[in-house]
């Protein structure tokens, strides 16, 4: 049967150039059988050269000035003329579906077979590690047969498309709702910028737990803080305690306060915590697929605390000769990738470089370790902070990338904070006097000056980010 489905598939190559045009591209000679995947190769090497199909009588002349050495040369001479031999047409549908299910089997077969050689130790390049992405890879051969977007011709689903409702990962606080159009899409990095201790963890662990109660399934992966650590800030936050109190609860009123949580969400919360520096979006990858194995688990969202201290699956460490600008770059394009992959919205942090932990007007050249980040991302912020937002409990947010809307639009904004419960708030719209155009100016003196609604001027030469 299986060498039938070939043959089947070699003759239509040579006599059907539409089908052949459409499958060449996704097809390897490693696909076929010993003598099939050598006349495959001389196919591909006449339509690449010659951009055409050839006749049987300029194949049989390619083929014998070809290296026939450690072939079989009578069988492909069958193979030949069975290629050349004419039969009833088949119906070009049940093909491709049929040709695109042989490659996805043959791509599996292929894969666990070199999975097995590199189990075994065997294989001369590649580690265990390689192991998610060589079966991720088999498993999503498809072949796609879109040509393009033809832009006369599709302009009715493109005016669906303008049309569309997408789904969206809605935040909890008004102005991200509004500088994101609602939320965060599917398919998407976004980062949070800041500096030490101004609030990446915080924002991020207030916004798992919005996610949590809004319904959502949501993944938590830290490499900075262990999983109970990053729970307790969670637990402020649910249960609306200051973090300093929640060791003084009694059993069964923590007990309770879980309870009322759980029976107000339909979503759950999984915190996962990996050595740093160590883990990589293989780690991820095989994480997602255990939870979906073991718990019937698929997040609408994932964390990831954070983005700089990810290992990358496809470079090695600064122990190797990798700089930091393609290190974070490779992170951040394959930590995007995975959120492509399983569809959903992937959020983290980076930290601001030396120069921006003390700037009052941060931008995307005061990104940690490498520009490629920023180049990557979906949306990007800073959360600034200064001893005047601390003693009015807020935090300066200020738009650095936005692919989801214009960015000059409320380009900065405060939102409320309450540390000792984790929290963040809206705060009222009298307290939003940042113009949004408006960027701090350099006086005389240059101490870093912002300008408000009601042209009062503020010292901000006290920033942290």
């Amino acid at each position: 049967m299986q060498a039938n489905l070939e043959t089947t598939i070699l003759r239509n190559l040579i006599q059907n150039e539409h089908f052949a045009r459409q499958v060449i591209p996704f097809l390897k000679a490693e696909y076929f059988s010993e003598s099939t995947s050598f006349v495959f190769q001389e196919l591909g090497n006449f339509v690449a050269k010659f951009n055409n199909l050839p006749t049987r009588e300029a194949f049989l002349i390619e083929l014998d000035s070809a290296d026939l050495r450690g072939v079989d040369v009578g069988e492909i001479s069958s193979q030949v003329e069975q290629m050349f031999e004419t039969v009833e047409a088949v119906d070009e549908t049940w093909l491709m579906q049929s040709t695109e299910k042989w490659c996805q089997d043959r791509a599996i077969h292929l894969a666990i077979l070199e999975s097995i050689n590199i189990i075994d130790g065997k294989h001369q390049t590649l580690s265990k590690n390689a192991l998610p992405d060589i079966l991720s890879e088999a498993l999503g051969i498809s072949f796609d047969r879109s040509v393009g977007h033809d832009y006369v011709d599709s302009a009715e689903g493109r005016y669906e498309f303008y049309h569309r409702e997408e789904v969206r990962i809605p935040f909890d606080l008004d102005y991200f709702n509004r500088i994101t159009k609602g939320g965060l899409p599917r398919k998407t990095l976004n980062i949070a910028m800041a500096g030490t201790g101004v609030g990446k963890s915080l924002f991020m662990c207030h916004c798992a737990g919005a996610n949590l109660s809004q319904g959502q399934n949501v993944l938590y992966i830290t490499m900075e803080m262990a999983e109970e650590r990053i729970a307790e800030r969670i637990d402020a936050n649910l249960m609306n305690l200051p973090i300093d109190q929640l060791e003084s609860l009694s059993k069964e009123m923590f007990d309770s306060k879980v309870e009322k949580i759980a029976k107000k969400t339909q979503g759950k919360l999984i915190i996962k915590e990996y050595p740093t520096g160590s883990a990589h979006v293989g780690h991820f990858r095989a994480l997602l697929n255990e939870l979906k194995l073991k718990k019937n688990f698929m997040p609408d969202v994932i964390y990831i605390d954070y983005l700089n201290i990810c290992a990358s699956s496809r470079m090695k460490g600064l122990g190797g000769s990798v700089n930091t600008y393609s290190l974070i770059k490779s992170i951040a394009e394959e930590i995007r990738g995975l959120a492509v992959e399983f569809d959903v919205p992937i959020m983290s942090a980076t930290q601001t470089t030396r120069s921006g932990y003390g700037n009052s007007d941060v931008g995307l050249e005061d990104t940690s370790e490498s520009f490629g980040l920023p180049a990557t991302a979906d949306f990007m912020f800073a959360l600034i902070s200064s001893e005047e937002l601390e003693q009015l409990g807020q935090i300066l947010v200020k738009q650095l990338k936005n692919r989801y809307n214009d960015p000059g639009a409320n380009k900065r904004f405060v939102v409320g904070v309450d540390r000792s419960k984790m929290k963040l708030y809206d705060v009222e719209e009298s307290a939003q006097n940042l113009i949004d155009s408006a960027a701090p100016t350099m006086p005389a003196n240059d101490k870093p000056v912002a300008t408000w609604g009601n042209n009062e001027k503020r010292d901000y030469s006290g920033f942290q980010v």
